[in-house]
């Protein structure tokens, strides 16, 4: 199981959506039956194996076993993924674009780079676990408070500039064999509900 899985597929982002459908793949974090299934959300268990047969058609949930049990065979499921997160390719006729109106202050064009980040990992980890290869990835991920509006202004001009330089030194061109990487740095304000986030930024590297 892996811990986030990548939707593309419009019938499966459908099928995802559906709310008891949503329940059963939360609960098929860990694996179960038809039968015990049917008691954890109250719905008769031939209703709960059809909804099991379409969320694995979609390939949303997975075999982990099946067990004899008198004359019937009792399958056990469990989701392919602990969470999902659905890909703008599901909805490829109405996905965002960031390139249509690039603007560093807009919240809206905040929300369409994550999108397009969003669809380009996936992308990644899709055809990698097909090619059996690792996909190497970095991150960053942390708070910082501003006193004001100028503090904050003045901290985006010199990350932009910081940023600049390091793409000036580090990019090739004409490097043989290089391969281009997407460079996205964020500002935003946190939630005020967010309790979890972390103070200090933290590095995440993904090789998987």
């Amino acid at each position: 199981m892996f811990e986030v899985g990548v939707i593309e597929e419009a019938g499966a982002a459908e099928v995802a959506l559906d709310p008891m459908r949503a329940r059963l793949l939360a609960l098929l974090a860990e694996p179960h039956s038809a039968t015990s299934l049917a008691v954890l959300v109250d719905l008769p268990r031939q209703k709960v194996n059809y909804h099991l047969k379409t969320l694995e058609a979609h390939g949303l949930v997975e075999l982990v076993e099946e067990r004899r049990k008198g004359n019937m065979t009792e399958r056990v499921l469990r989701a392919t993924a602990a969470s999902f997160v659905i890909s703008p390719v599901a909805l490829a006729a109405v996905q965002p674009d960031p390139a249509r109106s690039p603007d560093r202050l807009s919240a809206r064009w905040l929300l369409a780079l994550a999108a397009r980040l969003v669809k380009e990992t996936g992308q990644l980890i899709t055809g990698a676990a097909k090619a059996g290869k690792p996909v190497a990835t970095f991150a960053l991920d942390g708070t910082v408070r501003f006193a004001s509006a100028a503090d904050r202004a003045a901290f985006a001009q010199e990350l932009t500039a910081a940023v600049a330089a390091l793409v000036s030194r580090y990019h090739d061109e004409n490097a043989p064999g290089g391969r281009d990487h997407r460079v996205i740095v964020a500002i935003h304000p946190s939630l005020k509900n967010n309790a979890e986030q972390p103070s200090t930024p933290t590095i995440e590297s993904e090789e998987s």
